[in-house]
């Protein structure tokens, strides 16, 4: 099934999903493994499989220590999308490539669109790609059923937001503020009034990140974006203390397991 589709149908039943980040091979794949399990017992919606890459311009230092920590334990491209092959085949959540653009330029585009397809990916997050440069990656995607996720932010304009809402597939990455992820982002009525800018926008699933990591922040987001976005805060998680750290954060954040009670 095509991501908004799949998007839409679980809005059916949640008022609020959930999209979690992994940094592929950080500490390890089999970390990865057993935190994609974690993630499945939660019933997560989507997985972004960040691919390391040297200068992550839109990460904080902690996405930057552990793309860094991957890249010299050798971790590859071709570990990465054999990787989310493995996920695709495992779990019920759809994944995402989440990274930078020289990644995808050093394969070259057709071949990078290509091998994601094969692998099960189901879309790319590129923050440093800018919709105008885009156009070849984009058409080669859509052949494939590989959505780009457009990113808006609250310096966009009302014209550029227009512009990005109208070429946007899957679902749109609304940044909460500006700068890199990890730090704090206010749940306030800056936000909201965002979030509102960016529903106008566009017709496809609203997803916020940037700073989400709290049960109060999630309470924030339900009834007015689609889709929560929770990154650094679970790589804190699992770095402080593995699988029951995740496991905790996750059960803090959201509530029981699935089939675990309330």
């Amino acid at each position: 099934m095509a991501l908004e589709p799949f998007l839409r149908e679980r809005l059916a039943r949640k008022p609020l999903l959930v999209m979690t980040h992994v940094v592929c091979g950080h500490p390890s794949f089999e970390d990865n493994l057993r935190a994609l399990e974690v993630m499945a017992e939660f019933d997560v919606d989507m997985v972004e499989l960040q691919f390391p890459f040297s200068e992550p311009s839109a990460d904080g230092p902690r996405f930057v220590r552990a793309n860094q920590l991957a890249i010299e334990q050798g971790v590859h491209t071709r570990d990465c999308l054999a990787f989310l092959a493995r996920a695709a085949q495992r779990f019920p959540f759809k994944l995402l490539m989440m990274g930078y653009y020289n990644t995808v330029f050093k394969m070259g585009e057709a071949r990078f669109v290509e091998q994601l397809a094969a692998a099960g990916g189901s879309g790319m997050i590129i923050p440093d790609l800018p919709l105008d440069e885009a156009g070849e990656l984009r058409r080669l995607a859509a052949e494939r059923d590989i959505d780009p996720i457009l990113l808006m932010a609250p310096t966009n304009t009302d014209a550029r937001l227009a512009r990005l809402g109208e070429a946007a597939r899957g679902f749109v990455y609304a940044v909460a503020r500006k700068g890199v992820t990890g730090g704090k982002t206010a749940m306030d009525e800056a936000l909201d009034v965002f979030i509102a800018r960016c529903r106008r926008a566009t017709r496809v699933p609203i997803g916020v990140g940037f700073g989400v990591s709290s049960r109060a922040d999630m309470e924030f987001l339900r009834g007015r974006a689609d889709i929560a976005i929770i990154g650094t805060a679970a790589l804190a998680a699992w770095e402080a203390a593995g699988e029951a750290g995740l496991r905790d954060f996750l059960a803090e954040l959201l509530g029981a397991p699935q089939g675990q009670g309330a």
